[in-house]
């Protein structure tokens, strides 16, 4: 066929585009996964796919499990059987993605109206009440969180946090927030931790209600809210914190214990595909 212009044109090379991009997102599909994705809607089912195993791999029952797969970075991710399935731990997934997204807003979390136990968490406090004011130094990170080792790299240091439990305030937050969420407090507690942490900018300022395990709370091998903590000291950034900075610890503390309380859930979740697993040919386990 003769194409009648550059409007035909545009057309086709859109058609290559797109056919390069499917043969890409299926470029390390193996021929019994494209079977499997093939029944669960195509191309489309990629995506589900995807946070499916974000579900699985952020379970904790599937880590225990797993532990010695996972530490050689090769851990097998059940299927489920059925597509409602697959559907539903995807949605999971999804929530978790949005959660880890720091970039984004998550309503509840950190934007709207905040769950009642997450508005507890990480609220940027003054020693004895009052108002924090930048102008007096109280957002300088002095409590030594950081310091220059060798060949300028950044190094932890001794740092200043206050373990502690929870005072009756925030306990009752806790409630309310494991109501909602159709848990027990015990359970949310165990997602959580039994105890808190105050941790300081400096002798003034400080984040109050940082849970032990939100604290603990670790990415690539590092915890989180320490590392970044560790960056920001006065004495290696040559300034103090912006609001916008104390705020995103208040904004990485309460997502990630928004992950934590999902925990619950996505045990659950890994039960239930666990009942009805894709039956994967025997013969591909062996070789595997």
């Amino acid at each position: 066929m003769l194409l009648k212009g550059a409007k035909d044109q545009e057309l086709i090379q859109d058609g290559a585009n797109e056919a390069r991009r499917v043969a890409n997102n299926f470029a390390n599909v193996s021929a019994e996964g494209l079977k499997y994705l093939s029944a669960n809607g195509g191309l489309q089912a990629l995506s589900t796919l995807f946070h499916h195993v974000v579900a699985i791999l952020h379970t904790p029952s599937f880590a225990e499990e797993n532990a010695a797969a996972l530490r050689q970075d090769w851990p097998r991710v059940p299927l489920p059987a059925e597509r409602e399935r697959l559907i539903a731990s995807a949605a999971l997934g999804k929530q978790i993605t949005a959660l880890l997204d720091t970039e984004s807003a998550v309503p509840g979390v950190t934007s709207g109206t905040i769950r009642p136990e997450l508005k507890v968490i990480a609220a940027a406090s003054r020693v004895g009440g009052g108002q924090l004011d930048a102008g007096a130094g109280h957002f300088d990170v002095t409590a030594r969180w950081g310091i220059s080792g060798k060949r300028g790299v950044t190094m932890p240091s001794t740092c200043r946090l206050t373990e502690r439990d929870y005072t009756r305030e925030e306990r009752a937050a806790l409630a309310k927030g494991a109501t909602a969420l159709k848990l027990d407090e015990s359970t949310l507690l165990a997602c959580l931790g039994d105890s808190t942490c105050d941790v300081f900018l400096n002798d003034t300022a400080y984040w109050r209600n940082v849970p032990a395990k939100v604290w603990a709370y670790t990415l690539g091998g590092y915890q989180v809210i320490k590392k970044w903590l560790s960056y920001r000291e006065k004495a290696l950034l040559g300034r103090a914190l912006t609001i916008d900075e104390v705020t995103e610890v208040t904004h990485v503390a309460r997502p990630i214990a928004a992950l934590l309380l999902m925990q619950p859930a996505l045990d659950a979740n890994y039960r239930a595909v666990k009942e009805a697993v894709y039956p994967w040919p025997q013969h591909l386990n062996a070789t595997r």
